[in-house]
């Protein structure tokens, strides 16, 4: 039997004005992730789309609909929402990057993980 977890990353994604583009200068890694049962998983996102875009929000796309797991900045503690911290934590000391961690990884772990990056403003809309 494998004890091992499948966690992958196949999109990255950046708000410029609301608009979403594929050569957005975000880059994730690893880009394929695979992890023994009960141990973490840790993943880095990193862009180049300068210091005023210091939103990060990790997602989780599986068999159901794309989910936001957190929202974190560089200037707050991060959002997770419905989440918990005990499964997730995510990281950001650097508008340029961050981490997002899933902890104790079991089979219903297995998903496609990304972020996604937006500048500071007072209202946000993001659709990846």
């Amino acid at each position: 039997m494998d004890s091992s977890v499948f966690l992958g990353s196949l999109l990255h994604c950046a708000v410029d004005n609301l608009t979403l583009s594929r050569d957005s200068g975000v880059t994730q890694s690893p880009s394929v992730l695979w992890v023994q049962k009960g141990k973490s998983a840790e993943m880095n996102c990193s862009h180049t789309k300068g210091i005023s875009y210091n939103q990060m929000y990790w997602f989780r796309q599986q068999v159901k609909p794309m989910e936001l797991i957190v929202y974190i900045s560089t200037a707050n503690n991060p959002d997770f929402g419905n989440f918990s911290r005990e499964k997730f934590s995510a990281t950001k000391k650097e508008a340029e990057s961050g981490y997002f961690t899933v902890k104790n990884v079991e089979s219903d772990d297995s998903a496609l993980y990304f972020c996604a990056v937006s500048e500071h403003s007072g209202t946000v809309l993001l659709h990846c």
